[in-house]
């Protein structure tokens, strides 16, 4: 029998004692210091002072995904300086750069020597970056010839119409991205104008919010003539995709009649990789493939990413980033009040010039805003 007196069994009943205070203070260690340093307010995961080190496990699976040619390196290493400063320096997410080509070693050198983070080189199939069997390419050289002559934005490009189609449903099966679960777009010539502080992956991870955003604004209609109606075809054709509790009133306010043209300004996207792969939206874009408007006219990605996620996603799974900072070529958005102090901000939220949120062609942002809110007791979205 174990006496108790024993001064071995005293010593071992000490030593457990000491263990597990040990373990109860390492464990709320960090709780109680974000505790402490935010002033009293309990930190959520995603806001506390975290670094992740290059190569080492995350907790989300996500990346930077940037479709490139050789000849962008240049405004690529200032995008990249951007994020880095920024953001990267402290998360080291990693870099998958996509190309219709293979890459230079100038390049890859000169992409990364920018980061300490891993960095993938990919070339995209040749299938996903060329014409499919069911389009008429003569047609489709027509059309290009008529856009080009209206003065249609990229009217005559044929590679833009390309990238589009690669962008809107083909770049997330690329072998390079099927290990990733999140993925945030960077092109060249971008710029971030405030830090960011925390995790965007980890907030929308932990939230099950499927896309991110910071722009929203309105199409070229010349662009999208006929997308609609074909929008039209596919919800007639698939309501059992549809949710009831949907976005659709973002993008359309005359009950599905008419397009308004609002959409996110795709350049900048967050999303949840599992949307694009899921069902909905595979068979959306599939739909849209076939009926050729990526090549007879020149749909864009922005448009179709926008209305898949007000189609199939409810208010509270889209996510506006309000405070990010971030400029592409023509345009901007800038936080206001405390975060545009706090965050380090570089912008002018009060130039209409650039700052489009504030302007005219910037009301689909605001009009977000003003989408009903899904009852609580449907929420998939916390």
């Amino acid at each position: 029998m174990i006496s108790f007196r024993s001064p071995f069994v005293r010593f071992l009943l000490l030593a457990i004692v000491l263990v597990g205070l040990y373990g109860l203070v390492h464990v709320n260690y960090d709780a109680a210091s974000d505790f402490i340093s935010s002033g009293g307010k309990r930190l959520e995961p995603y806001r506390r002072p975290v670094s992740y080190q290059p190569g080492e496990p995350k907790p989300v699976k996500a990346c930077f995904a940037v479709l490139a040619r050789n000849r962008d390196w240049r405004s690529l290493r200032e995008s990249m300086k951007q994020m880095e400063d920024r953001f990267n320096h402290r998360f080291n997410y990693p870099y998958v750069f996509l190309n219709d080509e293979p890459f230079t070693e100038e390049f890859k050198n000169m992409t990364q020597s920018m980061t300490k983070a891993e960095v993938h080189y990919g070339q995209i199939p040749k299938e996903h970056w060329s014409y499919p069997s069911w389009i008429d390419q003569d047609k489709a050289r027509e059309s290009r010839k008529k856009m080009k002559e209206d003065g249609v934005m990229y009217g005559g490009n044929e590679s833009y119409r390309h990238m589009c189609r690669f962008e809107s449903g083909l770049f997330f099966k690329h072998p390079l991205m099927e290990q990733f679960d999140y993925y945030w777009r960077l092109e060249p010539g971008i710029q971030y104008l405030c830090d960011i502080n925390y995790d965007p992956f980890l907030y929308m991870k932990e939230r099950k919010i499927k896309y991110g955003w910071t722009i929203g604004i309105f199409e070229l209609m010349n662009t999208v003539p006929t997308l609609w109606d074909s929008v039209k075809k596919f919800m007639k054709t698939h309501p059992e995709l549809i949710p009831e509790y949907n976005s659709l009133w973002w993008v359309s306010r005359d009950n599905g009649t008419t397009y308004n043209g609002c959409h996110f300004w795709s350049n900048f996207e967050i999303a949840d990789l599992s949307f694009y792969r899921g069902e909905a939206y595979s068979r959306f874009f599939d739909f849209l493939d076939h009926e050729g408007g990526f090549f007879y006219e020149r749909w864009g990605d922005a448009p179709v990413h926008s209305i898949a996620a007000a189609m199939f996603l409810q208010k509270e799974e889209v996510h506006w980033f309000n405070d990010i900072g971030y400029l592409h070529p023509g345009w901007q958005h800038c936080p206001s009040g405390d975060a545009w102090l706090k965050n380090r901000c570089t912008c002018d939220p009060n130039d209409t010039d650039k700052t489009i949120t504030n302007a005219g062609w910037g009301k689909c942002s605001h009009e977000w805003e003003k989408l009903p809110d899904t009852p609580i007791q449907f929420r998939k979205a916390l």
